[in-house]
């Protein structure tokens, strides 16, 4: 009998240490299930008080962007067919959904890590990212990071953690306009981000560098936006501090062109020493401050719009906001941290605003239009498809740059319902601002460019996106857009206007404050960092 009992505790106990066992083996599946997708696990927390970060709409605006707002990411489905074959419609809008299975963002889209996405992108052959996965992404970056401990707290830190929860809860803006509303992501988001910045946000500007790659801006050209915004900035008296200890922001006044045309001229112009030049710049800073070395440059930006400048600060200012024309997110841009700056082609420093103005939809008798340079590879395809080949389809190779030439090109812009913003050797091009300008609706084929000011605006309420390989469907897309939508959009235009143009002395909401804006909101969204 009594081994009977010591056998019955023996199994007792046996069985004990399996059920531990089982429950350790539990918790570290479920451990891993949340570090495998972590991802599943934020998104259950975008509760109604936390959306307004992340550019959920909710609300009132909720409603009028899904009444007003469709999709323009546009492609053509096997080549023919009707109305609803030629036209993809993808909600650009994420909103707060009813039920589990719509609140969930689908893993397919995003089969792999958000860090894999440029390295696929770069593939031969890689899938080209849709705008509707660019805008994802503005959510899972917004939930993804996670804290770092600071090396040390100051006032500047406590500020921008308050504005960020007071940006969170945005009250809602009533009584605004549907075509201004429908603009924006969220405008009750931007509207509060907007004052905060305003009376909150304080920027040092380095005075180390030398003329004329450091302080000497360069304001003509399709380099121009980097320059005004250098003059705009050094000279402003509301944003820019003396005391580094103040600011939330940290400024390197440096011209991307200016340092390249000086290291060519002295014969030393290849990448590799471009990044060596930038490199010994912050070794300056970081020795003479203490402020580099507290976040690693993430409170520092720059603005540069040459075409290298991607490449070349992909490592040494990898940490910092970077504001760069070439916004590829195949080749380093990071959607969240980076902010894409517009090519705007300023023909006059003296008069910025020349010529801009555009012309109504019943004066527009070009369905769409195109003329330039054939740089890179996809121009050529272009006019391979579409040269010649349709009466009210202008698509043309190069224009003379004569004054005759160019006023030319104004007119045909402004007399076109489309105008085609093709890529030349980089993703950006001056057409899209200048679409804007003119009033053209402008239709973006470049794979992969993320467009001007894409932490605010909703592109897809007032542009097109086609993908570069349906060009040969070109036509067939833009016939089969109704009407009435072409005119809604055409319309908003006139709206978004006044967020690209350049001021002489800056005015509230131009593209000096809009682009200043962008690097604020990312800045707060990382303000525990």
């Amino acid at each position: 009998m009594d081994n009977a009992i010591v056998f019955r505790r023996l199994c007792r106990v046996n069985i004990e240490r399996l059920l531990s066992i089982a429950g350790i083996l539990s918790c570290f599946l479920a451990l891993f299930h949340f570090i495998a997708y972590p991802y599943l696990n934020h998104l259950s927390f975008l509760s109604h008080d936390n959306v307004g970060l992340v550019f959920l709409n909710t609300g009132r605006e909720a409603l009028n962007n899904s009444k007003l707002v469709e999709s323009d990411t546009v492609s053509k489905k096997n080549g023919s067919g009707p109305l609803d074959d030629n036209l993809t419609t993808e909600n650009s809008v994420l909103s707060v959904a009813s039920n589990k299975e719509e609140q969930e963002i689908t893993r397919s889209d995003f089969p792999l890590s958000l860090t894999d996405i440029p390295v696929i992108a770069r593939k031969k052959g890689g899938k080209a990212m849709s705008i509707s996965q660019m805008t994802s992404l503005i959510v899972y970056n917004s939930t993804e990071k996670k804290p770092k401990r600071l090396k040390w707290s100051s006032r500047g830190d406590h500020e921008l953690q308050l504005a960020k929860f007071q940006i969170q809860n945005a009250p809602v803006q009533r009584n605004i306009p549907e075509d201004l509303v429908s603009l924006f992501r969220n405008y009750s988001v931007f509207k509060r981000s907007y004052e905060l910045m305003e009376s909150t946000l304080k920027v040092y500007v380095y005075r180390e560098g030398e003329k004329p790659i450091f302080h000497l801006p360069y304001l003509r050209g399709i380099y121009a936006s980097e320059g005004w915004f250098m003059k705009l900035m050094e000279k402003n008296k509301k944003f820019v501090v003396k005391e580094p200890k103040k600011a939330h922001l940290f400024y390197l006044p440096f011209s991307s062109v200016k340092l390249r045309n000086e290291l060519n001229r002295s014969g030393i112009g290849s990448k590799k020493n471009v990044e060596s030049y930038l490199e010994n710049c912050v070794d300056i800073i970081a020795t003479k401050y203490r402020f580099w070395n507290k976040r690693g440059g993430a409170d520092h930006f720059f603005v540069a719009c040459h075409d290298w400048a991607l490449r070349a600060t992909n490592k040494i200012f990898g940490n910092c906001i970077r504001v760069l024309c070439n916004s590829n997110i195949a080749r380093g841009f990071k959607i969240g941290t980076d902010v894409s700056l517009p090519v705007t082609y300023i023909r006059s420093s003296e008069n910025p605003l020349k010529d801009i103005g555009g012309y109504p939809p019943s004066d527009k008798p070009i369905l769409a239009f195109f003329a330039g340079g054939m740089h890179g590879y996809l121009r050529p395809i272009l006019l391979q498809y579409w040269h010649n080949k349709e009466p009210d389809m202008k698509i043309i190779g190069p224009i003379s740059r004569d004054v005759e030439g160019k006023a030319r090109y104004r007119e045909l812009m402004k007399s076109s319902k489309y105008c085609i913003c093709a890529k030349g050797y980089e993703v950006h091009t001056p057409r899209v601002v200048e679409s804007i300008y003119y009033e053209c609706v402008p239709v973006i084929i470049s794979d992969n460019y993320v467009p001007p000011l894409f932490e605010v605006l909703n592109w897809e309420s007032f542009a097109l996106f086609v993908l570069e390989k349906d060009i040969p469907n070109l036509r067939d897309i833009l016939v089969s857009i109704p009407e009435e939508r072409y005119v809604m959009m055409q319309r908003r235009l006139k709206l978004v206007r006044p967020y690209f143009v350049w001021h002489k002395e800056p005015q509230r909401y131009d593209l000096f404050h809009m682009i200043l804006h962008s690097v604020w909101y990312n800045r707060v969204l990382q303000v525990s960092r």
